[in-house]
């Protein structure tokens, strides 16, 4: 018995990351931003979204070729370009440095998460008429 405790203690818990694709759904109907949303039955074959009080969304997983990554946008200002000068510009432009108004601005991402499963939606609707023969 005690090595079953220890065996259980050892064991991490492992945390796993799902994709919620809600694309084929967003075409059909606008989603609001902001709006309340319930997620029930993860650990079932076909989990539900409920979104707001009247958009209920069926979801099936997909397992995805390889892994996939995501990363979060970290804003960043212009480039800025310190100015090399020559011996005879040594005296206009030392110290300046020069912004390219034509380039956009530098953002850096960081990966914050992998997986491996993507978990797509459609309307219940949808899924109601491919069940339903009549």
């Amino acid at each position: 018995m005690e090595e079953n405790s220890k065996q259980i203690d050892n064991e991490e818990e492992e945390e796993e990351y799902v994709l919620l694709d809600l694309g084929a759904v967003s075409k059909q109907v606008q989603i609001p931003h902001n709006a309340p949303y319930v997620l029930s039955g993860l650990d079932t074959l076909n989990p539900v979204l409920v979104i707001g009080d009247n958009l209920k969304l069926i979801g099936t997983y997909e397992e995805t070729i390889g892994t996939c990554l995501a990363f979060s946008e970290v804003g960043g200002g212009p480039v800025v370009h310190e100015e090399e000068t020559g011996p005879s510009d040594q005296n206009l432009f030392k110290g300046t440095c020069i912004v390219d108004p034509n380039q956009t601005s530098a953002k850096q991402v960081q990966p914050i998460a992998s997986f491996q499963t993507i978990l797509k939606f459609r309307l219940a609707s949808e899924v109601d008429d491919t069940q339903d023969p009549s």
